[in-house]
């Protein structure tokens, strides 16, 4: 039994030892308790979404206040630029350098500014259209346009300047002073000599005053696309050179089911009973099956190189694309298989205007890879075809022509077609590829003729 003096001194020891230390106080070099790491991260994790939310905060109203300013700034044109900020240096020359000269300068072009001001200034109500009689011609023919400006505003509207966009430049009509609901017409023709694809559009309309400080543009239409198509020149059906039959043309492929009888063979299980040859079949005793040969449907190809080394000039390649578009559209009138490749993929073929519009976007391009390569690529697509035409300039060799002919589908009829403008008719051979030389679009007809002689 503990006696009350041994209490006492047990507790005289206690107190001697000192108070324990704080639970929550690490020992000095000792690692952080995993709470107080956890409040740590937290802290740090609500600063740095404060910071977020404040850039955002910020970034949206900059971004409200760059959207009011910039339409104002928009319209100082770059000498009103350099007027303003003369305008400023004077101002600060007369006020604080006590110069009187300068004065003169600060007051003159202030009064030029606020004119400047008072030429812009004005809500425009105006009512835009733009008209184009087509949006595909064909080179050589002049695409007309109407432009219709109407005031839809309540009171008379000041003179102004509409700009057209047209490829690269601009065409600017003047439109004078407009009583409301009242109209304005310009009737424009835009010149074609080349194939191309030419952006009309957007219309503007321009307010400035006559020193150029300040100019003043609002956009009325959207930009629109004019075609300007290649020549082509319609062909007879003797003269594309394609197949023309009902069933297609015979191959030396063997197939179960056709038109085209080849021989008989023993019965397989699984064959078709409707091609039971029966009177055989009872003269052997045994089953006996008809084969037939697979028949194709006739197919042209048309292999357009867009490479800038197989043409000496871009005549040369104009009358390619020409020619091109015409034995594409022969094809489609005659409802047969048509498949037109350049080096950058396919071109649709299946209706006149999508051909046409593609071959217009075409440009030529920097060879990156050979003749020959080309052909073995659309050989994998074409396989099928019935006539291939390969479409090049007089800069491709015939060791170019051999290369790509042994890559085209071998039982297809071969045909490099060779621009050369100003060049007579000939014909040649290069392989198993007949070569036709065509110096103008006019001389196809005669030339695909000849491949018949």
């Amino acid at each position: 039994m503990t006696t009350t003096t041994e209490r006492e001194v047990a507790a005289e020891e206690v107190a001697a030892s000192g108070p324990d230390p704080a639970p929550d106080a690490p020992d000095e070099g000792a690692p952080a308790r995993p709470g107080a790491r956890a409040r740590a991260s937290s802290l740090l994790a609500g600063a740095s979404g404060g910071l977020a939310a404040a850039g955002r905060a910020t970034g949206a109203v900059l971004s409200r206040a760059w959207t009011r300013v910039a339409p104002v700034l928009g319209v100082i044109s770059p000498f009103g630029w350099v007027v303003l900020l003369l305008t400023a240096t004077a101002w600060v020359a007369t006020l604080a350098l006590r110069w009187e000269e300068w004065a003169v300068v600060a007051v003159t072009v202030s009064v030029a500014l606020l004119a400047a001001v008072a030429f812009v200034l004005g809500r425009l109500r105006y009512a835009v259209t733009l008209d184009v009689a087509s949006r595909r011609v064909v080179v050589g023919d002049r695409a007309v346009g109407r432009l219709l400006v109407r005031n839809d505003s309540p009171r008379p509207m000041l003179p102004a300047v509409m700009e057209l966009q047209v490829g690269e430049g601009i065409a600017s009509f003047p439109v004078p002073r407009l009583r409301p609901e009242a109209e304005h017409e310009e009737i424009f023709a835009v010149p074609t000599h080349r194939r191309a694809v030419i952006p009309l559009g957007p219309v503007r309309s321009v307010r400035a005053d006559p020193l150029g400080l300040l100019r003043r543009e609002l956009v009325w239409t959207e930009p629109e696309e004019l075609f300007v198509h290649p020549r082509t020149l319609p062909l007879s059906g003797s003269s594309t050179g394609l197949l023309h039959d009902l069933e297609g043309r015979v191959t030396p492929d063997i197939s179960d089911s056709d038109v085209s009888f080849h021989a008989l063979r023993d019965y397989v299980p699984g064959d078709d009973r409707r091609h039971i040859h029966w009177k055989s079949t009872a003269r052997t005793g045994q089953l006996m099956v008809r084969q037939f040969e697979e028949t194709r449907r006739s197919r042209l190809a048309v292999i357009l190189s867009t490479r800038a080394e197989d043409y000496a000039d871009p005549d040369e390649f104009e009358l390619a694309v020409s020619a091109c578009g015409s034995l594409g559209l022969q094809a489609i009138r005659e409802d047969g298989g048509l498949a037109v490749l350049v080096p950058q993929g396919r071109v649709r073929g299946d209706h006149r205007t999508r051909l046409l519009d593609d071959l217009t976007r075409l440009e030529l391009a920097p060879a990156r890879t050979s003749l020959a390569e080309i052909a073995r690529v659309a050989s994998a697509t074409v396989s099928d075809a019935s006539v291939v035409v390969l479409a090049v300039g007089t800069r491709v060799s015939p060791t170019d022509l051999r290369a790509a002919a042994v890559r085209l589908p071998v039982d297809a009829r071969l045909v490099a077609l060779r621009s050369a403008p100003g060049a007579s008719v000939s014909r040649g051979r290069v392989a198993d590829m007949q070569v036709l030389t065509i110096g103008e679009l006019a001389d196809l007809p005669h030339a695909l003729r000849r491949m018949h002689d």
